[in-house]
This record gives C-alpha cells, structure tokens and sequence, in this order.
C-alpha cells in the first residue's frame, strides 16, 4: 500500500502550528471575560504535561499575550513527568507567567507554594491502557492527591484567603455502563460501574473523588466543582496513548490498515479538545460549587467502525492514503473488560447553567487532529 505523501518537516511543523493557535485562539475568545477574573491571580493545574494540560496551561497564556495591559493569570504547573516532559511545556520555561514544578500530587504539597486562587486537578491517568498497568498510583493521585487540595484549600480559607475556584477532573467512566433508558446520560444517572473489574481503579477512584468535592463545598463553604469529560481527542494527546482515535490516527500516518481492537460496534460521541477545554474553564469560572457537569458533545454517536472509516477519509484528503480497515485483537487481556457499549452525554446543564455550546464538528477535529499529528511526529515530543 502507498505510503503518505511526501511532505518536508518545515511545512508539516507550520500546518501542525496552525491548528494549535487557532485552537487557542477560539477558547480565549470564548472565554476572554472569563478569564479576565484571573487576571493578577494565581492559577495551579496539576497533570500539566497530560493530553489536556497541552491547551488547559497555554489558553491562560495566549490571554496573556493578548492583554499586555492587564495583570498576567500566574500559571503553576505540577507534574511528577513520569513520561518525560514535553517539549512544547520545556519551551514556556523562559516565561515569566509560568511556575513548572516538579512534583507528584500523591505527596505532601511543597512549603514554598504559596497563595492558591484557582486549581484545575487534573493530575491522574486517563489511559485506559496505562491505569489498568498502574492501578494504585491512579487511585491515589484521584484521591489522596485532590484530599491534599481540598485541604490546602481550607487552611486558605481560614487564614483568610479564599480560594475562588477549584476544578476536579472527574470522568464520565463513572457512569459505567449505562442503562439504555439512560442514554444520552444526565449528571443525574447514578451509574452502573464495577467495584472490581479492571477499570474500577480509575472509576471507583473518580467516584470517590466526586464524594470529596461535594463534601468540601457542603461542610467549608469551597468553590470545588466537578468536570465529567466525554471522550476528548485532539492536539496534546501522544499518538502512543492507547486511546482509539490516536491508535487510528497512528495507522493511517504510518500508511497501515487501520486496526480495531472490538468488533467495532461499540458507541461513542467525540469532542474535540478546544470545544472541551473552552467547557472546563467555564466550569471552574461559572459552575455552582458542589455540582458535576458534562463536557462532550450529544451527536454524532458514532461506532467504533465508523469512526475509523471518518479517519481514513480524513487520511485520504491530507495524504495519499490508501489504508482500509482491519480486525485484530488487543494484547491487553482485559483490553474489553467492562467497556461500556455505549457512551453520550446530556449536555443540557452545560448548556444552560454555564452556556456552553461545542462548535468543532467530528469530521473537523479529525482533521485537524491528523494535521497535528503530522506536524508532531511520534506525538511523544508534543
């Protein structure tokens, strides 16, 4: 089969750009006002070298650029770079708005760190391939990790300075499998999960996790909200990430068959990484505290089958694939234990409380998703 056209690294590097500041572009348009609360304050994200510490630390940054008048949004990073650190996060070193500090979350929080005014955790293992590999360092960085938070946050609060804001990473995997009746799934949907399969570290960990935010802003009086994503994709995410649409994406550019893991049957809806940030930062900036919001999209629902046959179009359109799709089976014994068949959120809280409304369709994420991928080869130095 043909392999992708031939394309030099500057010209890949320049498209891969694009898409990254039109990205950022959008959520700091959509969030300017927003943001500008932040405006002189400090804002801690832990996990800041995940897929979505990518956009969730470089937004705050580009309001900066576009505001030299105002006070900078002063953007601490915690991250124990298990994996290595990125190079795009090495490059915000020289920064004067940035603090990237070494440090996992599972320990006690460093001495010298100073005032919190906002905390987005989103520090954890999302792979399903890596936390069913590190099963107990994911419970704990989902509960010891936020309780160290949470508690931080209400010494502030008794010293006199309130923390007014704090987002908790949580997931919609803490529906499980949900009921058909149940589907598109409400915040409501109390969940149909495993205590003990092999997702249930990640699961039962963000559940509990859930319970602590809720608990703290009932009993202290806290700002903590709760975020439930829906199966985001897109720039930041490495291409080794064992989630689908990198796995699809790293077939196609490598000029192979697109292989799925399931028979390909299973649903899902896919928001694209600007539309989801853009609905993170608006959960830490207008969500009721104690509340869990829904970030996705509600259509397309789409199988795993038909996802890939949007990315081999996609493939075709930017290179000259000529891939098709193939079956085969996951090493992973426990790859399709417990996975849910189904998966789509209600968004109509988003919606109405926090006014937020996706705009990059799937067809368009995909593109722009292999268009960053080209441009970042490997996906590992991204």
């Amino acid at each position: 089969m043909n392999q992708p056209a031939a394309q030099t690294a500057p010209d890949l590097s320049a498209r891969a750009e694009e898409v990254r500041g039109a990205d950022l572009d959008a959520i700091v348009t959509e969030l300017d006002q927003d943001m500008g609360r932040m405006s002189g304050r400090h804002l801690l994200i832990t996990g800041g070298a995940g897929f979505l510490g990518y956009y969730l630390i470089q937004a705050p940054l580009r309001w900066n650029d576009l505001h030299p008048d105002q006070s900078p949004i002063e953007v601490v990073v915690f991250d124990n770079y298990l994996r290595g650190v990125p190079d795009w996060l090495q490059g915000l070193g020289g920064r004067r708005d940035v603090d990237l500090r070494t440090h996992d979350v599972r320990d006690p929080l460093p001495d010298d760190l100073g005032r919190l005014d906002f905390v987005i955790h989103a520090a954890g293992i999302a792979s399903p391939t890596y936390y069913r590999k590190y099963p107990i360092e994911t419970m704990d960085a989902n509960v010891s990790g936020l309780r160290r938070l949470l508690d931080r946050a209400v010494e502030q609060k008794s010293a006199g300075e309130r923390i007014a804001g704090f987002l908790f990473f949580s997931s919609s995997e803490i529906y499980g499998d949900p009921l058909p009746e149940a589907i598109p799934t409400a915040e409501t949907f109390r969940g149909n999960v495993s205590c003990t399969g092999p997702r249930a570290c990640y699961d039962e960990s963000k559940r509990f996790g859930e319970t602590l935010c809720v608990n703290f802003a009932r009993q202290h009086g806290l700002p903590v909200t709760m975020a439930r994503p829906f199966n985001n994709y897109g720039p930041g995410m490495k291409i080794t990430d064992g989630r689908v649409i990198a796995d699809l994406c790293r077939d196609a550019l490598a000029g192979r068959d697109l292989m799925l893991l399931s028979d390909g049957s299973p649903t899902r809806t896919f928001c694209y990484v600007s539309d989801a940030v853009t609905g993170y930062y608006l959960i830490l900036l207008r969500g009721r505290p104690g509340e869990p919001y829904n970030i996705g999209v509600e259509a397309p629902e789409v199988t795993m089958e038909e996802l890939a046959g949007r990315i081999v179009r996609q493939a075709v359109e930017i290179t000259d694939y000529r891939g098709h799709l193939a079956r085969g089976e996951s090493a992973e014994r426990d790859y399709l234990v417990d996975n849910p068949v189904r998966r789509c959120p209600d968004i109509t809280k988003a919606r109405t409380e926090l006014g937020y409304h996706p705009q990059v369709s799937l067809d368009e994420g995909l593109r722009r998703t292999l268009t960053w991928y080209r441009g970042n080869p490997g996906g590992d130095e991204s």
